[in-house]
């Protein structure tokens, strides 16, 4: 196991240098700078904005920033400093990640109670009536952009509030009032508010992984072991989800090494229909303001949570199937 980890580190270095000097360099690839505005402003001397290129770094080279970054990243943990909000980025990136966390996880928790369940009754129970009006339902949600869901329940939420007076939060993280809360009333709060948003999310992601369950299940179930396993006694619960489950959720263990990434990625468009202050809406404004170290320093981090993620899945992988080693 050790080894493993160590050549994956090893492995992971060329890895995490050329996705930094790409996001770096297509960055600054682009027309004007994080100072063009104030370049066109007629009310900003040119002794000012030579003051703030020196005070952010961009009158240099930038492959000279690029390696002060690099340095500073490395040795003392620093990913510079965020040109809109003045503020080091791992603090401005903290508060917006552990807001999409809380978003991702309540989402996930959604996803995996409704994909897993759906694909096995849909192999168990194949081409019965549920199972053929849950694929024209999967099928639909497939086609349909999660962002357009998003605003049909919107438009429902405030129909049913309109009609019936019943006020379901959906818009942001917290109430006006959050402030004067109890500690469990601002969890409560929070999840009020994250509630629509993930579930509405998961029902968009969850179509996709149900098909796969199901198609995984109806291939494991036909094989020759299951049948044996069947004549031997075993019961359908044990052959179902001990023998037949364990081995057809292989694909989806393999894609756990995405979760981290995304989890901290956020819960991407989802989060600006619903004005949900998480991590896409602060990278959209990065990326329109050119918030260089800011868009760099959380590619850096995603990257490596990426790395990370597939080690994991690979060990996890090894744990479901013992056939698999990792060495």
């Amino acid at each position: 196991m050790i080894p493993f980890l160590l050549r994956r580190v090893v492995q992971s270095i060329p890895t995490l240098l050329l996705a930094s000097l790409l996001i770096f360099f297509v960055i600054q690839l682009a027309p004007g700078d994080f100072l063009t505005p104030a370049k066109l402003n007629p009310n900003i001397s040119p002794e000012q904005l030579a003051a703030l290129q020196r005070n952010f770094g961009l009158d240099r080279h930038p492959i000279e920033q690029y390696f002060l970054w690099m340095r500073n990243m490395l040795f003392n943990f620093d990913f510079g400093l965020s040109f809109s909000y003045q503020q080091p980025v791992l603090d401005v990136m903290g508060p917006r990640i552990f807001n999409s966390l809380c978003l991702v996880l309540l989402n996930l928790v959604f996803f995996y109670a409704i994909a897993i369940p759906l694909g096995v009754f849909g192999a168990v129970r194949q081409n019965s009536l549920i199972d053929k009006a849950v694929n024209v339902v999967l099928y639909f949600l497939l086609g349909f952009p999660s962002f357009f869901l998003a605003l049909i329940v919107i438009y429902g939420l405030l129909l049913l509030k309109q009609k019936t007076n019943i006020d379901i939060p959906f818009i942001g993280m917290t109430s006006n009032e959050f402030d004067d809360y109890s500690p469990l009333g601002k969890i409560w709060d929070v999840l009020k508010h994250i509630l629509i948003p993930a579930l509405v999310l998961a029902v968009s992601d969850a179509a996709g992984t149900t098909r796969v369950i199901r198609g995984q299940m109806l291939e494991v179930m036909r094989a020759d072991y299951i049948r044996t396993a069947r004549a031997k006694g075993v019961t359908e619960r044990t052959a179902i989800w001990k023998h037949t489950f364990r081995n057809a959720i292989l694909p989806i263990v393999a894609g756990i090494g995405g979760l981290l990434p995304a989890a901290v990625s956020g819960a991407g468009f989802m989060e600006v229909v619903f004005a949900y202050p998480g991590i896409t809406p602060m990278i959209l404004d990065a990326l329109n303001a050119q918030d260089l170290y800011l868009i760099a320093g959380f590619t850096v981090i995603t990257t490596v949570l990426l790395v990370v993620g597939n080690a994991l899945s690979d060990i996890l992988l090894a744990v479901v199937d013992p056939r698999i080693k990792v060495g």
